[in-house]
């Protein structure tokens, strides 16, 4: 059948100037011509709808819109990694590879551009792009396989495969051009700007309609795969070779740096041309290169030991140092927060700061209205570094932890082993919102639909004030919040009623007990096996 064997071209066409365009920045045909084939394939796919491939390039502008994410378990977790903010931590980081392997690495390293974006897995089976998901708590993430199958840069099937099963990760991220556009978009329709284009793509790819995903302009990098064995390579530099062989774009700026000398030296090299960049990246991921020895480094608790990244000098700026809040955590620890004269540090707008503990305020002898250096650690937390101490006229005033508490005036205490003041009262309103939201958050139970403004608003309503009352709300009194409705109200009910048999180092940890964390829930857990 003509139309058959013409729908199969165009097909594979435009899957080869589409590979040619992103992988190889290559293009063989003008955007002009490509569009005309398009179009061309897609009314062919209108007129024989049966006719239409899986792989198809038009199955990328979109599908039907969701009710929710779905979740979905990794076969193989998605680890975090370890952080390093000095070439001393990269000379430390090699060495403890070096005493745990008892002989030093001397087959390289891979030092690859630490993209500012979101991280993803793609699975591929028999070559077909079946599932993508976020990264998520590294075990369990949010299927967005429609939204991820929008972005021209990801392969809907592959060049070649050498497995049945291939697991590919990498990031997906918004050019700094494109982050501009979209926010003059935004703007124009009277809509609020993202913040940075980090916040612009997970924003874009966490839309349950995946046409409004299509329509962001999102690009992708792969950095590496799930299973290392599912590939026929023995490094990580011959598998970004491989995953640009078989249809993925990989980053031009990945290099191969035989020892600590050349790391540094490329770190240093990135350092220089970041902001040039048509992309933001944070910093410099390294690895050991040879992917035996990565089998041999095996793992800890959260990350990869064969892994390490070397973060950018965090960004700094001047500010005014205005006030000071006291806020009560659900430990009952209070944290002065310093209230700034909002300042710009690279593309986020930063008002607010921790100032930590007494201890910290006095050691660096901050005082409301200095003129102070701030800066955000591993250009996310913001901090203030120390006071421009010669600015002062003689106005500024020290700040001191009042002496009860903030939120329900209870008689503060400070150990004297701690660094940290308290708030003894285990009924302090304060501590018992805060560990409600920390129940609902992803450190929790991740109970959807009930982020921190809305458990704000249950607890100010009086609709709950311990855990137990999460499981005993009204439809009827939700319905008739303010911002909440029918539809909102059985969502959320839905969600609890999930959240009623978690796991149990799930549901320890979600309690917020102090010195009790994700590892010691665990270990609980393996010991009791339950609460009977």
């Amino acid at each position: 059948m003509e139309a058959a064997r013409r729908i199969d071209e165009l097909t594979k066409e435009l899957n080869e100037h589409a590979y040619r365009y992103h992988v190889l920045d290559d293009p063989l045909i003008s955007d002009g011509e490509y569009d005309r084939l398009f179009q061309e394939l897609l009314k062919l796919e209108e007129a024989y709808p049966g006719l239409a491939a899986e792989d198809s390039p038009t199955r990328r502008v979109g599908g039907v819109a969701l009710d929710k994410f779905e979740q979905v378990a990794h076969r193989l977790p998605m680890l975090s990694l370890e952080n390093g903010f000095s070439d001393q931590d990269l000379r430390d980081f090699i060495l403890r590879l070096e005493r745990f392997l008892n002989e030093p690495v001397s087959t390289g390293f891979s030092a690859e551009p630490k993209m500012d974006g979101l991280a993803v897995e793609l699975v591929y089976q028999q070559g077909r792009l079946i599932t993508g998901s976020t990264r998520g708590d590294g075990l369990i993430g949010e299927d967005i396989s429609a939204q991820l199958k929008t972005i021209t840069a990801i392969p809907l099937s592959l060049l070649r495969s050498n497995s049945d099963l291939l697991e590919v990760r990498g990031e997906v991220y918004m050019e700094k051009q494109g982050f501009a556009d979209l926010n003059d978009s935004q703007l124009a329709q009277g809509l609020q700007p993202f913040a940075n284009p980090r916040n612009a793509a997970a924003g874009s790819l966490r839309q349950l309609d995946p046409s409004i995903t299509a329509q962001r302009p999102l690009k992708f990098f792969a950095y590496g795969v799930g299973d290392p064995e599912s590939t026929p390579c023995a490094s990580q530099t011959e598998l970004l070779d491989y995953l640009r062989q078989i249809g993925f774009p990989t980053c031009p700026y990945n290099s191969f740096c035989i020892d600590i000398v050349e790391v540094i030296r490329h770190f240093e090299r990135l350092t220089s041309i970041r902001h040039q960049l048509p992309y933001e990246i944070d910093g410099m991921v390294v690895k050991v290169d040879e992917l035996g020895l990565q089998n041999r480094l095996g793992v800890k608790s959260r990350a990869p030991r064969w892994a390490i990244a070397r973060k950018f000098p965090a960004t700094q700026a001047t500010t005014t140092l205005t006030g000071v809040e006291f806020q009560v955590g659900r430990t009952g620890a209070v944290t002065p927060v310093a209230l700034l004269e909002p300042v710009n540090l690279d593309g986020a707008t930063v008002s607010r700061a921790t100032l930590h503990n007494q201890g910290e305020i006095d050691r660096k002898d901050l005082r409301v209205g200095d003129a102070v250096l701030v800066q955000r650690a591993g250009d996310v937390i913001p901090e203030v570094v120390k006071p421009i101490v010669d600015r002062r006229d003689g106005n500024e005033t020290p700040i001191k932890l009042p002496s009860r508490c903030p939120a329900c005036d209870s008689d503060l205490i400070k150990p004297d082993d701690e660094a940290v003041t308290r708030c003894p009262n285990l009924q302090c309103p304060a501590q018992l919102l805060r560990g409600l939201i920390h129940y609902c958050s992803k450190a929790g139970l991740d109970i959807e639909g009930l982020g921190k403004r809305y458990v704000e608003q249950l607890y100010e309503e009086k609709i709950i004030r311990e855990v137990a009352d999460l499981y005993t709300m009204d439809r009827e009194v939700l319905k008739g919040l303010e911002g909440w409705g029918e539809k909102s109200a059985d969502n959320v009910l839905a969600a609890i009623d999930q959240a009623r048999k978690p796991p149990l180092a799930d549901f320890i940890a979600a309690l917020g007990i102090r010195f009790i964390g994700e590892n010691s829930a665990s270990l609980l857990e393996s010991h009791f096996g339950s609460l009977d």
